[in-house]
């Protein structure tokens, strides 16, 4: 009961604290939280301390009345059998000296029987021994024969007398047994109120450190929907210490910076492109006529100015709308989920880039034969594998060969593009699949790349919750892994793009060896 009503008090001044004095800051929060969670543990120190002085008073007190009590009990005994000693002497020798200490005796004894008397209030032979005192205190003046006939008197005032030390012992023992139940008590008491106060200790922690990770996580979440650019309309308000509100409204005035530079970026890509794709139309169908013969018939070196020129402004036009690919990538997280046909995927991809391959004059292997039926987003598939296509054709050796292998494992599929050419650097591969990262290796054609093809695809195989990598081939000097798992429709299940799915980190041994398809 008294726990209960200490742990309402306990409620109710934390309810009235937080009421009228709210922390403003994280330190005063967390000296608020310290000095609540020690409470109980103080108040459990003090009631502990009171407890075992309690205890320990009661314990010396105790001990010293015990003593005192024995010691006098004792006493009256040894003065009873004294004044029966001398009264016998008295009787046999007939000394005066003798009734002297017979009677000091006596007198002796009354006082510490008064002293005693109080102690056992319902004992029946204090009376007695009162009245067979007063009989015996009067003995001295009696003739000798009646005195010695009164001597039989003594066996039942010892008697008594013994009777009243043994009653007192026992008063004792009694005392002693409470002082040791008094303590059990007192124990079972000191445990109920440790168990309960150290709950509310455990309690006060959980709440103030719920208001202390609450805002941290608010904040956390608040950085990872800024990071991954999924930040809400009216992003919640951050509630806790006014550091932490500071940081929410700075980070709310990052994401407004960030939503506005990212606007401006469209913005000028959008210009930019548009820019771009005018006057290179223009040069593109300009070439187109002097192909054409339209302004007269060209010389073999003039046709050969104006093929260079055609290829070029290809170029460049495949490097703008890679450019704007890679954009829209950034900012089109969703997928579209279908069912396809591998095989017909690598088809179309390959026929968008055959004359580039007969140019080139590079010999493609590829699985025209047998149907890989798949579920993933289509279109993020064929750009992976057109990027990877684009990447052979520029960077290996004219002549070369490129080979596409593709195996399912179980619910995983496996994209292999490998090509003969130059080796990739060993410095550029951590740096590989960043975004404008140019490496060491020599593009073949008159343009440089944009550096954001490999990029673009790693993307693509990430949104699926796949992966794309460079691996080592025994056959092929480069080779790149596409792996894919296959991807539920948001209708049927988890939408593709929070879906959790881990990639194996080992493949079979016919994998690892690289598979002929």
């Amino acid at each position: 009961m008294a726990s209960t009503l200490f742990l309402h008090r306990i409620a109710l001044m934390t309810t009235q604290v937080s009421r009228r004095w709210r922390p403003r800051s994280l330190l005063q929060l967390v000296m608020l939280a310290f000095v609540m969670v020690m409470l109980p543990i103080a108040v459990l120190m003090f009631q502990a301390g009171q407890a075992l002085s309690e205890l320990s008073s009661l314990a010396d007190v105790s001990a010293r009345q015990a003593v005192e009590q024995t010691r006098r009990a004792r006493t009256l005994s040894n003065l009873a059998l004294e004044m029966e000693r001398s009264a016998r002497q008295y009787a046999v020798l007939e000394q005066e000296g003798l009734l002297s200490i017979y009677t000091e005796k006596a007198k002796r004894y009354a006082e510490l029987l008064d002293e005693h008397a109080p102690l056992l209030p319902d004992d029946p032979d204090i009376p007695r021994l009162r009245e067979q005192l007063s009989e015996l205190e009067a003995l001295p003046d009696t003739p000798i024969d009646e005195f010695r006939e009164q001597l039989a008197a003594f066996g039942d005032f010892s008697q008594r007398t013994d009777n009243v030390r043994h009653a007192t012992n026992r008063l004792i023992d009694e005392r002693i047994e409470n002082i040791r139940e008094r303590a059990s008590t007192v124990r079972g008491q000191l445990w109920m109120q440790t168990a309960a106060l150290v709950s509310v200790s455990l309690g006060l922690m959980l709440i103030f450190t719920w208001l202390i990770i609450r805002p941290i996580r608010q904040l956390e979440r608040r950085i990872f929907s800024l990071g991954s650019g999924m930040e809400p309309a009216s992003p919640q308000h951050i509630q806790g210490p006014a550091e932490l509100v500071s940081l929410g409204e700075r980070l709310t005035w990052l994401s407004g910076r960030l939503t506005e530079l990212e606007a401006q970026k469209q913005q000028f890509l959008r210009h930019m492109s548009h820019e771009l794709k005018t006057p290179l139309a223009s040069v593109r169908e300009g070439t187109a006529l002097l192909s054409d013969g339209v302004v007269g018939e060209l010389s073999e070196r003039q046709r050969e100015i104006v093929g260079l020129i055609d290829v070029s402004g290809q170029e460049l036009q495949a490097l703008i709308e890679q450019l704007l690919d890679y954009n829209l990538l950034q900012h089109s997280r969703g997928l579209k989920v279908t069912r396809f046909d591998l095989v017909t995927v690598i088809q179309e991809v390959l026929a968008k880039h055959r004359l580039a391959l007969d140019k080139k004059g590079m010999h493609v292997d590829w699985p025209r034969h047998t149907p890989l039926p798949w579920q993933a987003d289509r279109e993020r598939t064929a750009s992976v594998l057109d990027n990877l296509i684009s990447n052979a054709i520029a960077y290996g050796e004219n002549g070369g060969q490129l080979a596409l292998r593709a195996q399912q494992y179980a619910s995983w599929l496996v994209i292999d593009v490998a090509n003969t050419g130059e080796p990739i650097d060993e410095n550029d591969r951590a740096r590989l699949f960043e975004a404008f990262y140019q490496g060491r290796m020599r593009r073949q054609g008159a343009l440089k790349g944009s550096g954001i093809g490999l990029s673009v695809a790693a993307d693509c195989a990430k949104v699926q919750n796949g992966r794309l990598e460079l691996v080592e081939d025994d056959t092929f000097p480069v080779c790149f892994r596409l792996t894919l798992p296959e991807v539920t429709p948001p209708e049927e299940g988890t939408d593709g793009d929070d879906a959790s799915i881990t990639t194996p980190t080992t493949m079979t041994p016919a994998l690892n060896a690289r598979n002929d398809t």
